[in-house]
């Protein structure tokens, strides 16, 4: 039995050949297209309820360095600072180096995985006046609370854009779309890996619409007016056939999250008595599961996942290393007290989660771990 940690489904190209010849027909196939306008538009609609509004990109790495750009704007002397955590995945620091800033990392929850608030109040009580930008990330898709973030980004004058890069499917503790309503820019990636996936892409929400239309003219060379650059820009532009791929991927994103919440569930019920992030929304869109190894197998964790590999089982250790215990991080960037993040990171394993996977597997892999633990 193969089960590998991830295994990407995006929409076939195969089975898109009439809307590929109507690409081709049209003669357009990038310059936010008119596939890419319904597809923003359609997101808009069905997963934020026509609140706000959507602007595609690239990759979402690009639309965190254009959102942060866009944030800053012609930043105060001595604001250097980008608050984010460590445990996170590398381009949330590397969008804030491209922008010119350094990673200012904090600890984070013992339970939700998510920002500490603790730690995040000790950093801006320390470093506010030197911090540019807010970049909390919202781990593994995992709810955070934006009225929060909106409030302390009102109280220290400092802007806000939220990595969600794993979030898309998400709901929230108020029944709405991860994001819905925040003014600030939500970054979601649309990467084969996702479970929204398509083969590259990136997708920017705010319910700011001058926000909106600002972040699609950086992504256009900064052309605010026609061929005319009147802010910074690059060229973040999405394919309409990727665009044409987000559109399909739409229309069955319901089914694919309910699926992996009943694969998640399977893995509960499996290993009773393992730490499993805790969950703080009403729905939570999975990439892939992780959970915690018991204390006494953390460190034999590589010896772990080959032994599992060996079984056919893919696993791996997201963030582990995190960020502050990466080579060129270490370099780069200042970190706070990360005592939790430490102990989370040694421990974690993540195991497989698809569209294709079925509870049985789910349980087979559970029965391999367990005998591999003891």
């Amino acid at each position: 039995m193969k089960i590998p940690l991830i295994r990407p489904n995006p929409p076939r190209l195969s089975r898109l050949g009439e809307a590929l010849a109507a690409i081709e027909a049209s003669g357009l196939f990038s310059n936010y297209g008119p596939v890419n306008t319904r597809f923003e538009q359609a997101m808009a609609a069905s997963v934020f309820g026509g609140v706000g509004g959507c602007v595609t990109a690239c990759n979402a790495t690009v639309a965190l360095m254009l959102a942060i750009r866009h944030a800053i704007g012609e930043r105060p002397e001595g604001r250097r600072y980008a608050l984010m955590p460590s445990f996170t995945f590398a381009a949330t620091a590397h969008a804030a180096l491209w922008c010119g800033l350094t990673p200012l990392l904090c600890d984070i929850d013992e339970r939700t995985w998510v920002p500490s608030p603790a730690a995040e109040d000790a950093l801006l009580e320390q470093f506010g006046p030197q911090i540019a930008v807010l970049v909390p990330y919202a781990t593994f898709g995992n709810d955070l609370d934006l009225a929060r973030y909106s409030a302390l980004s009102r109280r220290y004058g400092i802007p806000l854009v939220v990595d969600a890069a794993a979030s898309l499917g998400t709901v929230s503790a108020d029944g709405a779309a991860f994001g819905t309503g925040c003014p600030h820019p939500v970054i979601f990636s649309l990467h084969a890996t996702k479970a929204f996936a398509t083969l590259e892409a990136g997708l920017t929400y705010c319910a700011d619409p001058a926000v909106v239309a600002a972040l699609r003219a950086m992504g256009n060379f900064g052309f605010s007016e026609p061929r005319t650059a009147t802010m910074p820009g690059l060229n973040a532009k999405l394919s309409e056939v990727t665009a044409l791929m987000g559109l399909e991927k739409l229309a069955g994103f319901e089914q694919v999250i309910a699926h992996r919440a009943a694969i998640a569930a399977a893995y509960r019920a499996e290993l009773p008595g393992w730490t499993f992030q805790h969950l703080t929304g009403q729905r939570h869109a999975f990439t892939f599961m992780p959970v915690l190894l018991p204390a006494q197998c953390a460190p034999r964790r590589a010896a772990v996942i080959e032994a599992l590999a060996a079984e056919g089982i893919g696993a791996g250790c997201y963030f582990s290393p995190h960020l502050a215990e990466q080579p060129y991080f270490r370099t780069t960037c200042r970190a706070g007290d990360l005592a939790a993040t430490d102990r989370i990171a040694r421990r974690m394993i993540t195991l497989p989660m698809s569209d294709a996977m079925t509870e049985a597997e789910a349980g087979y892999v559970c029965r391999v771990l367990r005998n591999v633990c003891g």
